[in-house]
């Protein structure tokens, strides 16, 4: 059976709004307290799905979280009806109330870290959900991530689901956005890197001075030995100090690889030329192609400010003449004239990328999303593909359905003063329970089993 990739995007929940609720990413904290337009962030999204479905990639969603997470501000203390606990959370701790109504769960390449099958010695594909602990607001994911990812992967011969790892300064995990698997087809075995800022216990070791690491060493070995993955075929790489304080908190900011193929930064990792010696060495007898893109091409600053490196590498098979691996970037990289002439020459090279096609993510981009930040990866069959329950795969129908459904439900803008108003609350919970009805995923949100 023929395994393809499956890019599963987080669908954008209707409490998008600018709160700069995450430390180390620049953008989030450059356009905090602006006005969020959720329905226009919500149509992007949708029209990148759209766009890659109709090139012949295996496209599918994931629905939002419910926001807001009122159960954490009754664990805290917050009593009465949801509209009172949300008023009083107000008064008091202003800043707990737009945590609970953060989006964040969006950027699907958090949600959690994923080994497909050739790639384990059990032969089952692995999910551990991200514990997301370095930041509350995204703290608040991982049970439910965990309970919508066994819901749409329920076949417990495929699949083995792992539980979050401990919360807490050693085991850090951000998921899928520091992880990274390489092979020359997805049915072959992989080499997976896993991508680390520090070690929770090497106090002498090179650590980010300026910015938080999120991701511990500690952790991403703890997923390689839940995963069941040989040492032989696993890489472990620690990011560069540099590009941490630079604004780089996770490797996807940095880094991309597909199948035989990685592009990152010169200035990505600690002892770089070691880490890809040791890819190609495991990836052997099978070639590896880099593209590692000096500074002096792309400053750090630019790779950051334009999240050049936060793109898809995609193969298409249903491409035009002349058009195989195209790289999905985010709109900013066009407008930006060092990065748009990276791009022209790497193209004209044909070096292995055909062609360079730009999307308008603005809104994502602005709270530190891009396009490699929304999806998550899943290598999957014919006939895993053919036995998923829930209706997630975009086509025209499911497009259409979910565009209409997002003018519906969705607000044109929401600013911080909008999470004060308890009729966002109502307005989101019934654009989920409608949501659950177009996607057939059932009673999935605990406010529809009470």
């Amino acid at each position: 059976m023929k395994s393809v990739e499956v890019n599963f995007d987080g669908l954008v929940g209707p409490t998008h709004n600018y709160a700069g609720l995450s430390f180390g990413n620049v953008a989030s904290g450059k356009h905090a307290g602006q006005v969020a337009r959720p329905r226009a962030a919500a149509r992007q999204g949708l029209a990148k799905m759209k766009a890659l479905a109709d090139r012949g990639i295996a496209q599918a969603v994931l629905p939002p979280h419910e926001r807001p997470h009122t159960a954490v501000l009754r664990q805290l203390g917050f009593t009465g009806t949801d509209a009172q606990l949300l008023s009083a959370a107000w008064r008091q701790a202003p800043e707990l109330v737009t945590a609970c109504y953060s989006a964040s769960a969006m950027w699907a390449a958090n949600a959690a870290t994923v080994s497909p099958w050739p790639d384990t010695t059990d032969g089952r594909t692995h999910f551990t959900p991200a514990n997301l602990s370095s930041m509350f607001h995204r703290s608040l994911e991982p049970a439910f991530t965990g309970c919508l990812l066994k819901a749409l992967f329920a076949d417990e011969d495929a699949y083995v689901h792992h539980d979050p790892l401990p919360a807490g300064i050693y085991f850090c995990d951000e998921g899928a956005a520091n992880h990274t698997r390489f092979c020359p087809d997805h049915d072959a075995p992989g080499v997976e890197l896993f991508v680390f800022g520090a070690y929770a216990f090497g106090a002498d070791r090179a650590r980010p001075e300026r910015f938080p690491s999120r991701q511990s060493f500690e952790a991403s070995q703890a997923i390689a030995r839940l995963h069941s993955l040989p040492q032989a075929r696993t890489v472990f790489a620690q990011q560069h100090p540099t590009a941490v304080d630079a604004g780089v908190f996770h490797n996807d900011v940095i880094a991309v690889g597909h199948r035989n193929l990685f592009f990152c930064h010169e200035n990505a990792f600690l002892d770089q030329q070691a880490v890809l010696d040791a890819i190609a060495d495991k990836m052997a007898p099978a070639p590896m192609h880099f593209i590692e893109v000096p500074a002096a091409a792309v400053p750090l600053q630019s790779a950051v400010g334009t999240y050049l490196f936060n793109s898809q590498l995609i193969n298409v098979s249903a491409a035009p003449e002349g058009e195989d691996l195209i790289i999905i970037a985010p709109g900013e990289c066009e407008q930006d004239a060092t990065v748009k002439h990276y791009l022209d020459a790497l193209v004209a090279a044909n070096n292995p990328v055909n062609a360079v096609h730009y999307f308008d993510l603005r809104q994502s981009m602005r709270n530190g999303g891009g396009p490699a930040c929304l999806r998550l990866r899943v290598v999957m069959h014919s006939k895993q593909i053919e036995r998923m329950r829930p209706r997630v795969f975009i086509d025209d129908t499911v497009y259409a359905e979910l565009t209409a459904w997002v003018d519906k439900h969705y607000r044109d803008s929401l600013s911080a003063e909008d999470l004060r108003d308890p009729d966002l609350l109502i307005e989101s919970r019934a654009a989920l329970d409608e949501l659950t009805q177009i996607l057939h995923l059932g009673s999935v949100y605990d406010f529809q089993r009470h």
